[in-house]
């Protein structure tokens, strides 16, 4: 018999060579698909929609323009000249409408709950929650007024420093955001990095003695990371006198403890960044949550009471206001550690681009391939870490509070007591933040949605001035739809992806003449390059 060969190189699939033609191109590898109507015409046909990933692995293509868009608005936000400008709507008819008839269902509902019917009541939140919905397409953003009364106060906390931490000089925030000019023409801005506090000694990303690692404070510290980078910005604005605006990432070293990479505006010294770190601080005003109730044995949910009980004693748990109401100390401290980088930077600088090209360096990427357990001693690391985490409260409304004796906010029958979806509990997260990227309001005075259509106008009126117009019909006149799965009138994804390659290479083509005629012919003035022309 014949020797049968190991392996063979057998020919590409056909979806592979799909995948690969929309990335070369920048067409979305995996789009959704939405029925456009148009209620002139009566045109109706099917649009893929990108699926907007902001993960290579999931879609290469969305993920580097989400990543490109991230650095254009950090480029044009880092060394402002000129306050930016945040001009707001004037409240529509619409608006007013909808806020009005709110209203109404509101008070409707508090005397349907003052009357003990719960069926109507909870017709009564769907209803409102249906108008918030449209309150928010009509591009309302804010708070609004919570539909069931708080049934107490909140407790106060003491705001007076705490003894061991230095104390900081406070001044009046003014209003003003750009920094300072020097000698008439350098305004430099600030590069800064933070990190966690050590938790024990580390080798190549893993302890050097697991036993004597400290998991727990690591993990409360991963949990709470984004409340203590909130104190610093109050904190670094009230030291300086002025209203402080950032662009900065969060990733994880390679203890997979978080750090905050930030790009800040105008110029702070260091001894300041370094006095504000070493005084910044969050206190966690939760129950203690150090010793486990409840470990072969859960608590059990009863539907009359509508409260969680103890399996034995069928008696209710501490609800989360009784249990916040009687803590006397804060259950964990929040600081960060003593290694802290700061550098300025002028705009328009190599180095600029160089710090902006590392401050988005891993955004495309999700935690597990940023940190990666390729040794025994770092998969172990995680592990522990993890285990730590999943018994780890990450807010009030935590299941986890459950295996502490505690009801957690807003329980109901539908949580599975120790198990929480939230981000800090995934074995992939490992109690990184959700918010890989945190910008002030203020920083570029546009949100990402502006940056977006700044590089659609930039786009058609290069395409105007070689007389290719591009008309665009009113909103208002389509009527958008997400197609239920399964529905046989819509054409297979394959086909959508080629038919937006196709338009892809024609729009592209056209802006390549664009490129060329802005340029004029070879000698013709200066020399000008696509990425200046784009910048």
């Amino acid at each position: 018999m014949p020797a049968t060969p190991v392996g063979r190189i057998r020919g590409a699939m056909s979806a592979e060579v799909v995948k690969a033609t929309a990335e070369k191109y920048g067409v979305c590898v995996r789009p959704f698909t939405m029925e456009v109507g148009d209620t002139e015409t009566g045109e109706l046909r099917y649009v893929p929609v990108p699926c907007g990933s902001t993960v290579e692995s999931v879609c290469l293509p969305c993920a580097r323009k989400a990543k490109a868009l991230r650095q254009a608005q950090c480029r044009e936000g880092w060394h402002m000249t000129e306050e930016p400008v945040i001009a707001r709507e004037k409240p529509s008819e619409t608006q007013t409408e909808l806020l009005t008839y709110r209203a109404d269902l509101a008070a409707h509902y508090r005397d349907v709950v003052t009357a003990g019917d719960e069926a109507e009541a909870e017709e009564l939140r769907s209803e409102i929650a249906g108008v918030d919905v449209e309150l928010r397409a009509s591009g309302m953003t804010g708070r609004l007024p919570a539909l069931d009364l708080p049934e107490r106060k909140p407790v106060k906390r003491s705001t007076k420093r705490r003894q061991d931490a230095p104390n900081l000089p406070r001044r009046k925030v003014a209003k003003t955001t750009v920094g300072r000019e020097f000698a008439g023409k350098f305004r430099p801005s600030m590069f800064v990095t933070l990190t966690c506090d050590t938790y024990g000694p580390v080798r190549d990303g893993a302890p050097v003695d697991p036993a004597r690692y400290d998991y727990r404070r690591a993990a409360r510290d991963a949990v709470h990371f984004s409340a203590l980078v909130d104190r610093w910005w109050q904190n670094l604005r009230r030291v300086v006198g002025w209203d402080v605006q950032y662009f900065a990432t969060v990733e994880p070293q390679k203890r997979t403890a978080p750090h905050l990479h930030s790009a800040i505006r105008g110029a702070i010294p260091h001894d300041v960044i370094r006095q504000v770190t070493e005084a910044t601080y969050h206190q966690v005003w939760w129950p203690s949550h150090d010793q486990i109730v409840y470990v072969d044995r859960l608590p059990v949910w009863d539907p009359d009471t509508r409260v969680f009980l103890d399996p034995d004693t069928r008696q209710p748990l501490t609800s989360w206001d009784d249990a916040v109401e009687a803590v006397e100390d804060p259950a964990h401290v929040v600081t960060f550690g003593q290694q802290v980088h700061s550098k300025g930077i002028l705009g328009g600088t190599e180095e600029a681009g160089r710090h902006i090209g590392y401050l988005t360096k891993y955004l495309t990427k999700s935690t597990g391939e940023v940190v990666e357990a390729d040794t025994a001693r770092l998969r172990d690391h995680h592990d522990r870490l993890h285990a730590e985490l999943s018994v780890t409260p990450c807010s009030p409304r935590c299941a986890v509070w459950l295996l502490y004796g505690v009801q957690p906010k807003g329980a109901g029958s539908k949580i599975t007591p120790g198990h929480c979806k939230g981000r800090a509990h995934r074995r992939t997260t490992l109690g990184l933040p959700g918010r890989r990227v945190l910008v002030s309001r203020k920083w570029s005075g546009k949100t990402l949605d502006d940056h977006k259509a700044d590089r659609k106008a930039f786009v058609a009126q290069a395409l105007a001035a070689i007389g290719i117009e591009k008309p665009q019909p009113d909103p208002a006149r389509l009527v958008w739809r997400k197609v239920e799965p399964g529905d046989p009138q819509v054409p297979p994804r394959p086909h959508l992806v080629m038919r937006a390659i196709a338009e892809r290479i024609t729009w592209k083509a056209e802006y390549d003449r664009a490129l060329l005629a802005a340029a004029g012919p070879p000698g013709d003035g200066p020399e000008t390059s696509a990425t200046q022309l784009a910048a």
